[in-house]
């Protein structure tokens, strides 16, 4: 188990695998963090699977704040890393102000999503001495610019593009970095190339961790799974089952 950011390094070296997992409240933290995940990610993606939105981009950072906060009531050793939403990290200002702002909501670590035009706002996030983790890849802050989620690296110059942002960003100091639907074997040369720790949603099995929204890993959200996403358990259905009984028994 991973008790520290600090141990990302030693278990980069000795080639053990990461487990991350999102989470958005109390309950969920606590038993992550009491199961022995490795780090916890209060993502953005609550936006869709908690609060009903269509993508991330409608996610403010009174949200983020108001999560994370429950979300470090439930953990006791597992470090948490908040997501900066979308537009909040505009200028290095900007990100920096609201960086702290997560950690005093309970963040270990901040993450933000960007690569090369985003290296000002990843090396003022770092100068102030707060933790950072990286995202490049698939942006889904950026899908309605983008028309939508698509898979990165395809195309040699879209493979160069992305080793130069996780490079960029592996300079600037950053802890971590999750590659998201980015071609294996691509997230496999970067995962290589670089120190920091890279952890892979859908980008094939060879980064130094994988992450996973949790409702996907849980079946709790079955409207929409992402197709590299593997349930392990039918909580969707669990839960009917267990609602429509107490109905009949009500009744």
């Amino acid at each position: 188990m991973l008790h520290s950011l600090h141990d990302l390094r030693q278990r980069k070296a000795q080639a053990q695998r990461l487990s991350v997992l999102t989470a958005y409240d109390y309950p969920c933290a606590r038993l992550l963090d009491e199961a022995g995940i490795d780090l916890i990610l209060v993502g953005d993606s609550l936006g869709m699977v908690v609060l009903g939105l269509p993508d991330t981009t409608g996610v403010t950072l009174a949200d983020m704040v108001h999560h994370l906060k429950a979300v470090r009531r439930g953990v006791k050793r597992a470090p948490v890393i908040g997501d900066l939403p979308y537009h909040t990290y505009d200028t290095p200002a900007e990100a920096v102000k609201n960086a702290r702002l997560l950690m005093d909501a309970g963040a270990d670590a901040v993450k933000l999503e960007g690569g090369l035009a985003l290296i000002p706002q990843v090396r003022a996030i770092i100068g102030a001495g707060i933790p950072f983790i990286g995202h490049i890849g698939m942006l889904p802050q950026s899908v309605i610019e983008e028309g939508g989620y698509k898979k990165k690296g395809r195309t040699p110059e879209g493979a160069a593009h992305l080793m130069a942002d996780a490079r960029a960003l592996d300079e600037a100091g950053a802890m971590a970095c999750v590659l998201e639907s980015i071609v294996p074997e691509v997230a496999t040369q970067i995962t290589a190339a670089v120190q920091m720790s890279t952890i892979g949603i859908g980008a094939g099995p060879h980064c130094d961790g994988q992450v996973l929204v949790t409702p996907d890993l849980l079946g709790s959200f079955p409207w929409f799974r992402p197709p590299f996403a593997k349930a392990r358990a039918d909580l969707a259905t669990e839960t009917l089952r267990a609602v429509r009984e107490y109905i009949t028994a009500v009744q």
